[in-house]
């Protein structure tokens, strides 16, 4: 690598940052911070974000597992790559990639990009362009066209590349998706959710569940349209994002399968009960058969499993072996989505529950003993560090949290 020099080539401030094995230029992101509350990576002529890291790393080991399973070298896109970091370190840090894409339409991010891939000796294995993300994809629909997998992490919802990514994608291919548009698919703005995802959110303690599961229940059903099913092997909330890694799976049987693990998630905001009732049309008018009072219905949504047990611990072996800054807090996450894997959906809160009905608020983890105890399933889980997922009534629940905050 050249090293060194490089920002007498563009007229914004950069520096130079080391990530995984790879070392970039990006933009100088203090520079572009003019107020307090400025957010610096939307501001900057190149977008990035240090923040997502993690979300690289996981990404890396994600695709290394994917490719160690179907046994063959990988074609990858990824249509919305900004300074070109992720699909660098995919070229760099993943065995068997043959070939990465990199697009952005942006061409302050389409030069930074062919510097940094230059600076990196990966002109060969990494295709640079400047084009609309959808025409990208369109272009590669055709079968022998297809990437093994396609990334698509865009400043806010992943939805208007669905459809493109889908067709672009070969069968069994792998898709990841992330969506920081979380106030439309957490209830904070629930026509936004309506008309993006087809799909009715609720501000719940249990949002950011809901999130991912109205995200893979639009996926599921543009997939669907296309004879394809999903299967989704990994998913998580971190940093004010969800990320949702899923197999697209061909075959009309499939795509059947799919949407029959499509339906919605009533809710009693009285006295915290809920319910899941599977049907991608069974919506309907519900009273709650602890109160009585009318319940709440968040979807259509994916009421099925958010990630593979064995593909979680493969990720926990292979996070590891790597030299990630975040590998701590990786590990803990996947420790925790794996204990999920067999949960239930939706999650409780010890001081959502504590605040509602009066308690002081005790530790989560004793809660989660004295469910076990109790012959309850009870696990901590990654969507929130207060909160646990159980197969207990609420009012058992409620009922332990008030017995553990006296204690």
């Amino acid at each position: 690598m050249a090293g060194g020099e490089g920002s007498e080539h563009f007229n914004f401030p950069t520096v130079w940052i080391k990530e995984g094995e790879i070392k970039v230029l990006v933009p100088k992101l203090e520079a572009f911070v003019e107020k307090p509350g400025d957010y610096a990576p939307s501001k900057a002529p190149v977008f990035y974000n240090p923040v997502m890291e993690m979300n690289r790393d996981f990404a890396v080991v994600t695709l290394q597992i994917f490719q160690r399973s179907i046994g063959r070298s990988l074609v990858v896109c990824e249509p919305l790559a900004g300074c070109g970091v992720r699909g660098i370190r995919f070229a760099v840090e993943v065995e068997n990639v043959e070939r990465v894409v990199l697009n952005d339409i942006n061409p302050e991010a389409f030069k930074l990009m062919t510097f940094n891939v230059k600076e990196n000796n990966l002109a060969g294995k990494i295709e640079v362009q400047s084009t609309d993300a959808n025409l990208l994809l369109s272009l590669h629909a055709a079968p022998k066209k297809r990437f093994d997998y396609i990334d698509i992490d865009p400043f806010g919802s992943p939805v208007p590349y669905l459809d493109s990514s889908i067709r672009a994608l070969k069968a069994g291919g792998l898709l990841a998706l992330t969506s920081t548009d979380l106030a439309p698919l957490c209830g904070v703005h629930p026509q936004a959710c309506i008309r993006k995802y087809g799909a009715k959110p609720l501000r719940t303690e249990y949002c950011h569940e809901l999130a991912l599961r109205i995200l893979l229940g639009c996926l599921a059903r543009e997939a669907a349209k296309y004879e394809i099913g999903i299967k989704p092997i990994f998913g998580y909330y971190a940093d004010h994002y969800i990320r949702a890694y899923t197999r697209m799976l061909h075959g009309a049987r499939k795509s059947d399968q799919a949407l029959k693990k499509l339906g919605y998630i009533y809710h009693c905001h009285n006295c915290l009960h809920r319910e899941v009732v599977s049907g991608l049309f069974s919506l309907k008018e519900k009273k709650c058969p602890i109160c009585g009072r009318k319940m709440a219905a968040a979807g259509p949504l994916w009421t099925g499993e958010l990630a593979d047990e064995n593909y979680c611990n493969e990720l926990m072996d292979e996070v590891k072996k790597r030299k990630f800054k975040n590998k701590r807090r990786m590990l803990k996450i996947l420790d925790l989505i794996i204990g999920e894997v067999n949960a239930p959906p939706t999650y409780f809160d010890v001081g959502e529950i504590s605040d509602k009905f009066g308690f002081l608020t005790p530790s989560p983890r004793k809660v989660v003993e004295k469910l076990r105890e109790e012959g309850f399933f009870a696990v901590l889980t990654h969507f929130r560090s207060t909160a646990f997922k159980t197969n207990a009534p609420s009012e058992h629940v409620i009922k332990i949290v008030k017995e553990l905050a006296k204690a």
